[in-house]
């Protein structure tokens, strides 16, 4: 007698699990404030605009910078916590690494003497990478512990810097550029891999079962369409604000 299995359902029947709320608000909320910044931004330095919308354009001063690492501290918080919820970092990593070379050759052909080496996109492609490798499988504690000690090696760079006197750019990706270097968009593995790992840690913990924290199903907002299509927002902002600033014949 043969035994009879029951199979289950295709892949391709199986129901994709919900997209966590919050994430996508969150995340929808800061690519929204990173284009304002950019806006601000460009304004000031391609058109000379002094102020916008009550707006300064001179993002220089000590809030500015603090606002800017705040929106990029939670967008790279958020994508730690995504890769925990992925099912395929490696994946997902050489796939946004690809587009971030594309990205880096674009800015490149625009602005030689501003083109973006190790921007954002990079971090997170190689933070996927570095996590899909070695920590996908390990605990939050772990991932907390590597995130913390990350971070704190952030504050050894600059002696770390001067005693080995940097004078090329193989170490960029760490943040030891050479003297030369300058970006505006620059987000090296130290500390920026450790506020990856702090969001994967959260990933593992507050976010375990895989399921908003919301008590309440909420309605899905243009922030959280925003949210899940950060990425193209991200790559296509800058070309139409500069394009639009262009057509218009403000741009210096």
């Amino acid at each position: 007698m043969t035994a009879v299995t029951k199979a289950g359902p295709p892949p391709s029947s199986r129901p994709s699990p919900q997209r966590v709320w919050e994430i996508d608000f969150l995340r929808g909320l800061a690519i929204i404030l990173m284009v304002g910044y950019h806006l601000l931004f460009d304004l000031g330095e391609f058109v000379g605009v002094e102020r916008f919308l009550g707006w300064s354009t001179d993002l220089s001063s000590p809030a500015w910078t603090i606002a800017q690492f705040f929106f990029a501290g939670l967008f790279v918080v958020l994508s730690g916590i995504s890769g925990t919820l992925s099912r395929s970092n490696i994946r997902r990593g050489l796939r946004l690494l690809a587009v971030s070379i594309l990205v880096s050759a674009a800015t490149y052909l625009f602005d030689p003497s501003s083109a973006v080496y190790f921007g954002i996109l990079q971090c997170l492609a190689v933070s996927m990478l570095i996590y899909g490798a070695a920590f996908e499988k390990a605990g939050a504690v772990a991932c907390a512990a590597w995130g913390a000690a990350v971070i704190g090696l952030a504050a050894a760079l600059p002696p770390l810097k001067e005693a080995l006197a940097v004078r090329h750019g193989w170490l960029l990706p760490l943040g030891l550029p050479g003297p030369s270097f300058s970006s505006y968009d620059y987000f090296p593995l130290i500390p920026w891999l450790g506020v990856f790992l702090v969001g994967s840690a959260l990933g593992k913990s507050v976010y375990a079962s895989r399921q908003s924290l919301l008590p309440w199903r909420l309605p899905r907002t243009f922030v959280n369409v925003a949210g899940r299509h950060s990425l193209l927002i991200y790559i296509v902002h800058q070309p139409v604000i500069m394009g639009v600033l262009y057509a218009l014949g403000l741009a210096r």
